[in-house]
């Protein structure tokens, strides 16, 4: 049975029911200002490019990447990649928004914000350690997108690893936490990881790297 953001999504135009949830927490968060740079790593369909793509300013950008083709109209000032996040180089990552700042795609600035609504294909065994690993993905990738003092945040599906997770993103960011808006459903174990004032330091391992184990998850995207 189809819930109320369901409905709400195809009558104001989103693709997915997940738009609700990134304009939930960035009304809550602030992690995403008017003009900032954005990257949405495993964008598609497309949801939360929409959102941005309607809430940031002529000076504002966004750049999404999945391995699946984002099927949401968004304008020319949302910038669409086809990729894998552990395979693409970061500075492809980073050619957009340096192209459209210094016209060569090679200077070195930076996103404002990193967000990610990432979720691996679930089989019901395992998946909160898939879903960590996307998560540490996320956050190894913030070294080289994020500016310092920058924000983030992440889907994980909630099990046995996702205190570490938490803890690592606490050692990483000025603040940091978890929330859980409302449009995600009651029997999911999704939340989202938050972080506001990226340090630019190096991270250091999980204190039990052998709980996430298994091959790389294929990243999708939850609607």
């Amino acid at each position: 049975m189809h819930d109320e953001f369901f409905k709400k999504a195809k009558e104001d135009g989103y693709v997915a029911r997940s738009a609700y949830k990134l304009l939930e927490i960035n009304e809550r968060l602030h992690i995403v200002r008017r003009d900032a740079y954005v990257i949405d790593l495993g964008c598609a369909p497309g949801s939360w490019l929409q959102v941005l793509d309607g809430y940031l300013s002529p000076k504002g950008r966004a750049v999404g990447i999945d391995l699946q083709r984002t099927t949401a109209h968004v304008s020319d000032r949302v910038y669409l990649m086809e990729g894998d996040i552990y395979a693409t180089p970061p500075k492809e990552l980073l050619a957009p928004i340096n192209e459209l700042l210094h016209g060569d795609g090679k200077s070195s600035d930076k996103y404002d914000a990193v967000i990610s609504d990432m979720a691996p294909n679930t089989s019901g065994h395992g998946d909160d350690f898939l879903s960590a690993r996307l998560c540490e993905r996320v956050l190894d990738l913030c070294h080289d997108l994020l500016r310092p003092g920058g924000n983030m945040v992440m889907k994980i599906l909630e099990g046995t690893p996702t205190p570490d997770v938490i803890a690592r993103t606490k050692r990483t960011f000025r603040e940091a936490g978890t929330t859980k808006p409302r449009a995600s459903r009651d029997i999911s174990r999704e939340i989202f990881i938050w972080g506001k004032g990226f340090s630019g330091v190096e991270l250091p391992k999980l204190p039990n790297p052998t709980k996430i184990t298994g091959p790389t998850p294929k990243p999708k995207v939850w609607p």
